[in-house]
């Protein structure tokens, strides 16, 4: 088997190349590494995010049967009032009757 040598020069030339390719791969991993931190980042803020907002839907939920609730009194409240005044309209309107006719006094 024939073993081929080569010169020093040659050697140091292919040597810093290797050092420059080495260089450029470390600075191309501390990129990605970077990257990678701001994902996981962006990830846990957008957990985060999830939660506060599902916080928030319950909160609008309790605060929808609530204004339902509140809503429905005023219903409630209206039509007991026009209750009154139709009983006192019509009580008003017999006691009219009654005096003409003259059962009252």
């Amino acid at each position: 088997m024939e073993e081929k040598y080569i010169s020093l020069r040659e050697h140091e030339a292919f040597e810093r190349r290797m050092d420059e390719a080495n260089e450029r791969q470390s600075k191309r991993i501390s990129i990605l590494e970077d990257e990678v931190k701001e994902l996981r980042k962006i990830s846990s803020d957008i957990k985060s995010l999830l939660v506060e907002m599902k916080g928030m839907r319950e909160e609008q939920e309790k605060q929808g049967e609530r204004l339902a609730t509140l809503e429905g009194r005023d219903g409630e409240k209206w039509r007991d009032t026009a209750k009154d005044v139709l009983f006192t309209v019509i009580g008003i309107i017999l006691a009219y009757v009654f005096m003409k006719v003259g059962i009252g006094t």
